[in-house]
Formats: C-alpha cells, sequence, structure tokens
C-alpha cells in the first residue's frame, strides 16, 4: 500500500480510513480527533510523525496579544485571545531496532484509523516495513473521558512480524510544551489562527518511576496548567526502562526485546488540569489525584464508563435514516463531534471549532447558541445549561462593554475566549447586535424545554433582563417607523451597519417579551436587578412596534432598510475561483450590492416562523435563495429548514447533504484548521427541524415530510423530562413517549397528545411552489460520490 490512497467505507457507526492521504492529512487530523469539552486532541499518529497540526487544547486556556490597528478608535479592543497548542502528551515514538517510525519513509503494508462512534475512541492499525526490513505492526486505541473531565489514554501494542528473529524496538512517551507551530498553507485566510511562538513558560517538571508532570504558565494571559502522564507496561522478554523530566520535555523511554510474533503492550494514562488562580503545586497536585485514579480505574474500566456513556447518549440523540447510507454516517459523525465540543465543557466556552484545531484562534463566536445548543438542549440538556452558565459567568464583562459603548444592559462579545470582546473588526463583527439576542433565544429555548425552575431563578431571568436592557437602549421609537435599531449588523456579513435588520429586530422582540415573561416567574430575581414595571412596559411596547420592513412592489420582506433596492451583484460575472468573495473583493464593494454571503433573513423565517405567514415564507425564501452565496459553512443548513418548509424538500436534501459533510469532504477547504461544528450541528438541525419540521414556539410543533430519496427517518428530543421519538415515513408520521409522562404537541397545526403508545398521523401533501434558483456557481455543494442505496 502506498501514500495517496485513503478512501472511507461507508459504515452506520464508525468512520474509517484506509491507507494514508499526504494531501488531506491536516483534514484527517481534525476529522479524528478526539475531545470531551475540556480536553482536545487532534488525530495526529502518536509517533510524530507525519504531522501538519499537532494539536492538544485545554477549553478556556488561552494567550493574550495586542491587537494591531493602523487607526485605533474609541472602544476598540485592545487585547487578542489566542487559544494555545498545550503540553503534547499524544507522542509515543517507535524506533525499530535503529529506525523512527515515520509513515513517509519505509513501506505501508496496511494503514487504518477508526472512530468507532459508539465506543468514543479512535483506533489505528499498521503494518510497516523498515528501510532496514523489519516490519512491525503497531495498533493503538485513544480515549479522551467523557466520565472523567481530565483524563485522556492511549494503548499502544508493538508485535514483531516478521520471521527476522529477535527485535530490539524503543518507545518514547513523551509530554512536549512549546512543539513548533505549523500551519495549513494559507496564512492569508482570515479564518485561521494567529501563531504563537513558544507562548508557555516552564515552571515545574518532576518525573518519578513511569510518572511525570510539567507544569506551565502563559507569559501575557498568566493562566498556569499542568499535564501529567504514568504508564502501565506489558513485555514479553528483557526490558528497560528510564524517566527524565526538564524544561519543556518529560519523557519516559522503554527498551525491550522482542522475539518473532512477541508484542509489546504500553497504556499511557494522560490528566490535563489549567487555573488562572491556583499555585503551580495546587495545578500539579489536581492533575497527580486524577492521574492516580484512572490509573487505579485501569484501561478495561475506561473503555466501559466511555461506552456506557455513549449507549445512553445515542439512546435519545441518534438520528436514523432509512435510504441514505453516506448521510447516515455523516450525521451520526457530526452528532458525536457536538458532543465531544460541549459535554464536560462545564462553564466554559464552546468554541466554533471546538476542540479540533486552532481555527478563528479558538473563539466562541454566536455559533454556540444558535447552532450548537439547539441540539444539546433536546439531546444533553445538562450540557446546554452548563454553557449558558459560562455565559452568565461573563455577564460583568459584557455590562461593563455596554458602558464603554455608552448603552444600558450587557453588550456580549462577538468573539471570545474569556469573555472579553475581541474581534478588532466593526463592521462585520462587534455590530452584530444580535448575538444578545441570540443567548436570549438559547435561554429561553433552554428553559420551555427544561423547565428548569432553578436555571430561571439564578441564571436565565438576568441573561434575558440585560440583553432586553441593550435592545431598548439600542433602539428608539419613531412616529412612522414604530421601533427602529439602527446601525447594526445581522448574520449576514456581507451586508454591514444597516437599520432594522430583520432577523436582529425580531429576534430582539423575542427577547423582550421572553424577559417580560421571566421577570413575572421570578419577582425576586427582578427585584434584584431593579426590574420595574414601567420597564416592562417599555420592554412590551417596543416589541409590539418593532420595525420589520417589506417590500410591496416585490412582495417580500426587505433583510433591512432599502436592501432590495441595493445595486444587483454580477453573479454571472464573478467566476468560481473568486468565492469566498470576502477573500477576493473590498468589503466596500460588498456591503453596496445584494450579496448575501449567509442565511439571513431566511434564517428568521425559521427562528421566528410565528411572525410570518407561509405564504410570505414562500415568496422570501425564492428571493434571497437566489442572492445568497453560502461563503459561510453556517448557511447550508438554516436554507435547508426553510426550504423544507417552503416545499422545496430536494433542495433541502442537497442542502442536507452539504451541512453534514462539509468537514468528511472539506467542501469550505479550511477543515484542517478544525471541524465547523456549527455546520456539524445542522446534519441534526436539518433531520428535526427541516424534514421533521420541529418548532419551539412556546410549544413543540411538527410539520414532517421526506424527500423521495428516503423511505424513513426516525429521532428523539428531550423535552421537560420526556423523551419523545419522531418516526416519519412517505404518508405518515408515528410519535410515541418513550419515557415519561404524555406530551401535548402539534402535528401540521392539529393539537394531539402523545403517551407511551404510538400515535400514527397522515403527513398532508407539500405546498406546490415555482422552482428556485441560486446565484452562478452557488448551487448546492454535490457530493464526491452519489449516495448510495
Amino acid at each position: 500500500m502506498t501514500e495517496g490512497r485513503a478512501h472511507f467505507p461507508i459504515e452506520p457507526w464508525a468512520l474509517t480510513e484506509i491507507g494514508l492521504d499526504m494531501a488531506s492529512l491536516a483534514v484527517h487530523e481534525s476529522v479524528f480527533a478526539l475531545a470531551n469539552g475540556h480536553i482536545g486532541m487532534r488525530g495526529t499518529l502518536e509517533e510524530g510523525e507525519p504531522v501538519v497540526v499537532a494539536g492538544t487544547y485545554l477549553n478556556g486556556f488561552f494567550e493574550e496579544r495586542v491587537l494591531p490597528y493602523a487607526e485605533a478608535g474609541y472602544g476598540f479592543p485592545e487585547q487578542g485571545q489566542t487559544v494555545v497548542n498545550v503540553t503534547d502528551g499524544k507522542l509515543i515514538r517507535l524506533l525499530v531496532g535503529d529506525t523512527p517510525l515515520d509513515l513517509a519513509y519505509g513501506e505501508i503494508i496496511d494503514h487504518r484509523r477508526t472512530l468507532d462512534l459508539r465506543a468514543g475512541v479512535l483506533r489505528r492499525t499498521t503494518e510497516w516495513r523498515s528501510p532496514n526490513g523489519r516490519t512491525v505492526q503497531v495498533t493503538s486505541t485513544r480515549l479522551v473521558s467523557f466520565t472523567r473531565r481530565s483524563i485522556a489514554a492511549i494503548e499502544y501494542s508493538v508485535e514483531c512480524t516478521d520471521d527476522g528473529g529477535d527485535l530490539y524496538v524503543a518507545l518514547q512517551s513523551d509530554l512536549l510544551a512549546n512543539a513548533l507551530v505549523e500551519g495549513t498553507g494559507a496564512d492569508d485566510d482570515p479564518r485561521a489562527a494567529a501563531a504563537l511562538r513558544k507562548p508557555l513558560q516552564s515552571e515545574m517538571a518532576v518525573a518519578r518511576g513511569r510518572h511525570a508532570v510539567l507544569v506551565h504558565r502563559t507569559r501575557r494571559s498568566k493562566l498556569r496548567m499542568a499535564a501529567g502522564m504514568d504508564h502501565s507496561v506489558e513485555v514479553p522478554d528483557s526490558s528497560t526502562e528510564d524517566i527524565e523530566a526538564s524544561g519543556d520535555l518529560a519523557r519516559y523511554t522503554l527498551a525491550a526485546r522482542l522475539p518473532a510474533g512477541g508484542k509489546l503492550r504500553l497504556v499511557k494514562y494522560l490528566a490535563y488540569g489549567w487555573s488562572s488562580r491556583r499555585s503551580t503545586e495546587a495545578v500539579r497536585d489536581q492533575v497527580e489525584g486524577a492521574l492516580a485514579t484512572a490509573k487505579l480505574a485501569g484501561w478495561d474500566r475506561l473503555v466501559r464508563e466511555q461506552r456506557e456513556l455513549l449507549d445512553a447518549h445515542w439512546a435519545q440523540s441518534d438520528v436514523r435514516i432509512d435510504g441514505d447510507d453516506e448521510l447516515q454516517q455523516a450525521v451520526r459523525v457530526g452528532i458525536f463531534h457536538v458532543l465531544q465540543a460541549g459535554l464536560r465543557a462545564e462553564r466554559q466556552p464552546i468554541p466554533a471549532k471546538g476542540l479540533t484545531g486552532p481555527g478563528y484562534d479558538g473563539h466562541t463566536f454566536w455559533d454556540t447558541e444558535t447552532y450548537v445548543l439547539p441540539v444539546l438542549i433536546y439531546t444533553a440538556p445538562d450540557a446546554a445549561r452548563d454553557a449558558l452558565r459560562w455565559r452568565h459567568s461573563t455577564l460583568d464583562l459584557a455590562r461593563e462593554r455596554a458602558r464603554v459603548l455608552g448603552h444600558r444592559g450587557a453588550a456580549f462579545p462577538w468573539r471570545t475566549i474569556r469573555g472579553e470582546e475581541t474581534s478588532g473588526y466593526w463592521p462585520a463583527g462587534t455590530a452584530a447586535f444580535h448575538i444578545n439576542a441570540d443567548i436570549a433565544d438559547a435561554v429561553s429555548r433552554y428553559y420551555h424545554a427544561t423547565l428548569d425552575e432553578a436555571f430561571d431563578r439564578d441564571y436565565g431571568t438576568e441573561l434575558l433582563v440585560e440583553t432586553a436592557r441593550l435592545f431598548t437602549d439600542l433602539g428608539h421609537f419613531d412616529v412612522e417607523d414604530g421601533f427602529r435599531i439602527d446601525g447594526v449588523t445581522g448574520p449576514d456579513e456581507y451586508t454591514a451597519v444597516v437599520d432594522n435588520n430583520v432577523y436582529t429586530n425580531l429576534m430582539a422582540q423575542r427577547n423582550l417579551r421572553e424577559a417580560a415573561a421571566a421577570v413575572k416567574r421570578q419577582p425576586d430575581t427582578a427585584g434584584r436587578l431593579d426590574v420595574t414595571g414601567e420597564e416592562v412596559d417599555h420592554w412590551l411596547r417596543a416589541a409590539d412596534a418593532m420595525r420589520v420592513p417589506f417590500d410591496t412592489r416585490l412582495g417580500v420582506h426587505m433583510q433591512s432598510d432599502a436592501f432590495t433596492h441595493h445595486e444587483e451583484w454580477d453573479f454571472e460575472g464573478t467566476p468560481p475561483e473568486k468565492y469566498p468573495l470576502l477573500l477576493h473583493f473590498p468589503y466596500f464593494e460588498i456591503y453596496r450590492k445584494q450579496v448575501i454571503k449567509q442565511a439571513d433573513l431566511v434564517m428568521a423565517l425559521h427562528l421566528c416562523g410565528d411572525s410570518f405567514t407561509l405564504e410570505e415564507k414562500i415568496a422570501d425564501f425564492a428571493y434571497y435563495e437566489a442572492r445568497t452565496v453560502r461563503d459561510s459553512s453556517l448557511s447550508a443548513a438554516q436554507q435547508a429548514v426553510v426550504a423544507a418548509e417552503t416545499g422545496h424538500l430536494q433542495l433541502a436534501y442537497d442542502y442536507w447533504a452539504e451541512a453534514a459533510l462539509t468537514d468528511l469532504q472539506n467542501l469550505h477547504q479550511n477543515s484542517g484548521y478544525g471541524l465547523h461544528i456549527a455546520s456539524l450541528a445542522g446534519g441534526w438541525t436539518v433531520a428535526v427541524a427541516g424534514f421533521g419540521g420541529m418548532r419551539d414556539h412556546g410549544a413543540l410543533r411538527f410539520s414532517p415530510r421526506l424527500p423521495d430519496r428516503l423511505t424513513r427517518l426516525g429521532f428523539r428530543v428531550v423535552y421537560q423530562g420526556r423523551v419523545l421519538q419522531v418516526t416519519i415515513t412517505a404518508d405518515q408520521a408515528t410519535y410515541q413517549v418513550m419515557d415519561g409522562e404524555p406530551l401535548d404537541i402539534h402535528h401540521h397545526g392539529r393539537a394531539v397528545t402523545v403517551g407511551d403508545s404510538e400515535r400514527v398521523l397522515d403527513i398532508p401533501p407539500a405546498p406546490v411552489v415555482q422552482p428556485v434558483h441560486q446565484p452562478a456557481h452557488a448551487a448546492p455543494r454535490r457530493r464526491t460520490r452519489p449516495a448510495s442505496d
């Protein structure tokens, strides 16, 4: 077997790479990443080579850097934050005789890696013949524990598979800090990360027996982290071992003699922790304690705990698709990575790339609340609660940011790691105040889905109040136009600093009404926040008078004031190599035209769908479909949901595949920086909100329909203590409460009660609509291979 022939067979519960594709190495490092929300490890080979980005990340652990401005302005953020590639514990270098195992050299007889979605581990098998003619088989299984937040582990074995007599091998199991930062070949891409050179300063290095710990501190942000390792070893014959630790390197070395057919097995236990306040010794002790209990539990128990947790999770989160095996695999991969991004974040942010790579500097955006949290709210609500508690923990910083900008309430950052605003670009960044409403929407969605009174009292109401205060201060009443919110940027970052963006206004309207409802539920919290009856009346009057611009000539809503009067973009004259536009045209030129980066008004049709009639949705979707180029991975899932609702089922199906396959096929050419967690979440969203038609506007509503290709779609959602199963075929939908009390829902507008027996209901025909079209070169990205039968 030679490099460049890797392929991925279609499997329902795994993702397997057979062969080695050097050109796609960075992408596969992202796809095979393991994480638990606290620790993230890219899918690099244990031997360390070949490698593109050898990243290991701790959620919330970053270094500061100065944001450069040619000309500074009042209110501009001064400090950036960049995720740090921390101490790498994945390394287990292997020397066969005196030759290091490196798959770029020698002969690869067989190589395959499997991400097991049920077991939650990364398995790898390699048979390799060294340049000196000796052959070994290496197998490894890697795990980042969902049940033990600080723990990762690797089982690594080497077997002599030739008949050349005794084979001498050496393993070097490392902890390595400040490894050289490599790139993915697109240094001019603003979606990439700022390079950090040696951000970690050594504070402690200790080693004894088979155990070592390194403690480091960042130079500017003054965060302290520790990484520890310990080992269990099984050897068939004589061996020697040694350990050392100093500065940036700790190394355990094991040399052994393997007879023909002999096998060496090593289990490497890893523990990570960090703190902004604890001492060097305290951080070391935290890691050593976690490491000791993990080694005591042993490898088999760690694997068993991982499988048991995932069995429980899949029982309430799986999406079953009959009729498209490739899409089935991709959607499950997406659900798994969403779980990895947030399950054990525990009051830390969920970054746009999760913990799979350094893209976007490791920042969290509105992606979290609008794309990722809806998946977690209805499948793993405790994880969603923790993410919202992290937002609440940053409220003081958001209040201070609002004051700097001259407003009341809280102004949450467009991009951040710790909570400060770190976006150095105002028009398409910090002017996007819709992030406040996105957070409020997630808070409200979580409350309605869980009825978590303690969260509502202690966290949710305060978030809703402070976001509502910002919007009432940003907006103003106008004699002719009602309540206006001017000078903001909506989700479409190609149309910046506009008046009355429909998405922002309607989401703010919901924010205001939900805040009023929350203070009524929680009068004590309202009193603590000095909310008066007059303030609540002001919120409700603003909500009722919210401006939603409409073009009566065209019969469509304007994305923002006068948008439909802007000059059209010359799509026919824009060649495909000029996409994404942001890398090839001045922003000023883009801002002046009717060209849309990603779903904006169309997303309002989904998330604020109760504000539109079906006829308005059909007309709006057709108009904006013709102007949306999807230069963002965020767009396809939202377009799919609205396409399904408006009768364009085949188009919705095509967009579904684009969203789910974004990283598996590297459709945006930047998956090497890390996965697009929001797009992967879109695989679940299109299944449930698109073809399942689920909406949660105060009560669960379903309007399911399937595209011709699929014969059956099934999913479960967790709602108010119940587990609801939904199964959809071409003509019927079946609802059943699998766990909990009966539940009132709506099916295509009809109120029904669902209990523990199956409720089978007919599906009405889809609306008959005219075909829609996309801009030139912006049709849904087609799969590189046809959907399987």
